[in-house]
């Protein structure tokens, strides 16, 4: 059951409204926001389906919402997104609004274990589990009708996500992602931050090395890579 469950802010956008809100989250153990998108004709007798959107690193629920335009296209199709913060904030952990590549701003959608992580960063659970239960509960959303994207970091987790859940998402898409973050700067130093110095412990949180061993249905996964000569 979801706590302190508030609304922040509700727009007109696309003949739909895109709203933000904030709510205390068991598995971040700290309030955190998420945005939401919800078409006009969408109600407790017309469900729509739901795309999970992970922005990535520096990001805020926000950064989606104001960027991309995708409000138009979800309006026409009928769907609802819903688009997480990037990891949880204001938990006074030493170091985590150091740099802007680890921590704040940096959660990188896995279960810390490392000691001064492992109560707040579980972006993964919160996103997989918790956020989900509480857009049933709250939102005229169809159930299992669940899909997820990202962006770099985020299309990492939308990744991890849909690899280590089969059948959970009915599509899974990235884009630029960071497909293999244990051969990464940015993955490396997060992955020893959070998970410890064990490269091996990495590994079921890195895409490249869970689709070697994917045992599940079909998955419909569509990555978007963009390519740069110099």
């Amino acid at each position: 059951m979801a706590q302190q469950f508030q609304r922040i802010s509700r727009n007109k956008c696309f003949d739909g409204f895109q709203e933000i809100y904030s709510f205390f989250s068991k598995e971040l153990q700290c309030t955190t926001r998420f945005s939401i998108y919800l078409p006009s004709n969408v109600n407790k007798e017309n469900p729509a389906p739901v795309l999970y959107w992970l922005s990535g690193l520096t990001c805020t629920e926000e950064n989606f919402i104001i960027k991309s335009g995708f409000q138009r296209y979800a309006s026409k199709l009928n769907l609802i997104v819903v688009g997480p913060d990037t990891s949880p904030r204001g938990c006074n952990i030493d170091g985590e609004d150091k740099d802007y590549d680890f921590g704040t701003g940096a959660g990188f959608y896995v279960d810390a274990t490392t000691e001064n992580y492992r109560n707040h960063y579980r972006m993964y659970s919160y996103v997989v589990n918790e956020l989900p239960v509480v857009i049933e509960e709250k939102f005229p959303v169809i159930p299992g009708a669940r899909s997820i994207s990202g962006h770099s970091m985020g299309g990492h987790g939308a990744l991890i996500c849909g690899l280590k859940n089969p059948g959970l998402y009915k599509s899974v898409s990235a884009f630029a992602p960071i497909s293999n973050p244990i051969n990464s700067p940015w993955g490396q130093k997060c992955f020893k931050g959070y998970l410890g110095e064990n490269p091996d412990d990495w590994k079921q949180w890195d895409a490249t090395e869970l689709i070697k061993n994917y045992n599940g249905p079909d998955l419909h996964l569509m990555i978007d890579q963009v390519f740069v000569f110099t």
